[in-house]
């Protein structure tokens, strides 16, 4: 059995390496980033095992992100090539220390090319966890059929579903949004949301910011009541495990009416792009392995604290020796 099973698209990532724009000439660091796969990485390192299936291009970009998923131990035996389009790309610039400026390149490249096709019945089958996000039926009408029948097929065959809404205002606007994810909401047994992604599916307020980005506050003490209310809307459409996350003030786990509020790390951010999926990460890999939810939550948090206080997307995630080590404040990991 396999602990996790993803679908989505993964990029090659181009980062700056240096403070300031792009256009005066920097460096760039080459690596990849994709929501889904960065999933795959932490729960790897975690050390549970975890399939990325997605399409790439017939090219060097292609090629670095089957590698670098190989070399982090994900299983890229169901990986599709597309000889017709190249793999996308995303450009990060590190505009000034705290502030980074994000450039996709991907409207009809390798990725938006994912198909009911490429959703394999016997990969669905030998899953615990089935893990897709708001970001890949946004790509395109045959994405978002292989999102859908993966999620069918995982039901089929008794996998849990986890769903991270994971909106992105820049691929898809609210009102073409929100009937997708809700009716995905609707047949997940996880569901992970910011309190903005929350009320976009159960029409608690109109949402114009695609979500709260990470390491940013949505103010825990004042919205208390409304992720409860959220938390108890989205129940109704029928996931048994609900995570609202509040950015820096923490995460809150609903769970058959009771509440798990976890707190937050205090870490110095040095890159927040991938908190979510880091978290992602964490709370799969525990579950996975028959943790409770109130420990994986805990996991959770611990592992996107670590992961926001280094560079890129997923290059910083822990494994489980280091996550312990991290944590207790050990200057060195022996």
């Amino acid at each position: 059995m396999i602990d996790v099973l993803t679908y989505g698209e993964t990029m090659a990532a181009l980062r700056s390496t240096t403070t300031g724009p792009l256009r005066l000439g920097h460096h760039l660091a080459v690596s990849l980033a994709g929501a889904e796969s960065t999933v795959a990485i932490g729960v790897c390192r975690l050390g549970g095992t975890a399939r990325w299936t997605g399409v790439l291009g017939d090219d060097e970009f292609g090629l670095l992100v089957r590698d670098r998923l190989r070399a982090e131990g994900v299983l890229v035996d169901a990986i599709a090539v597309d000889r017709d389009v190249p793999t996308g790309l995303i450009v990060t610039e590190r505009r000034t220390s705290d502030r980074h400026r994000v450039s996709y390149y991907r409207a009809g490249n390798a990725g938006s090319r994912l198909a009911p096709d490429h959703v394999h019945e016997d990969d669905l089958r030998s899953c615990r966890i089935l893990h897709v996000t708001g970001i890949t039926p946004a790509l395109s009408d045959s994405a978002a059929a292989a999102v859908r029948a993966a999620v069918a097929g995982a039901r089929r065959h008794g996998a849990t579903v986890c769903l991270d809404v994971n909106w992105r205002s820049t691929l898809w606007p609210a009102e073409k949004a929100a009937p997708v994810l809700r009716e995905l909401a609707g047949y997940a047994d996880i569901v992970l949301a910011t309190l903005d992604e929350a009320e976009l599916l159960v029409g608690a307020r109109p949402v114009e910011t695609g979500g709260t980005p990470a390491g940013s506050a949505t103010g825990w003490s004042a919205d208390t009541d409304a992720s409860d209310r959220a938390a108890a809307a989205l129940a109704q459409l029928g996931p048994r495990l609900l995570v609202i996350k509040h950015g820096a003030d923490g995460a809150t786990g609903y769970e058959a009416g009771h509440r798990h509020h976890i707190p937050p790390h205090r870490v110095t951010v040095r890159d927040p792009l991938g908190a979510g999926d880091a978290f992602a990460a964490g709370l799969l890999a525990d579950l996975a392995a028959g943790r409770d939810f109130h420990t994986a939550l805990t996991t959770a948090a611990a592992v996107a604290a670590v992961a926001v206080s280094c560079d890129g997307d997923w290059e910083g995630l822990p494994t489980r020796p280091e996550l312990a080590g991290l944590l207790a404040g050990e200057d060195i990991l022996r």
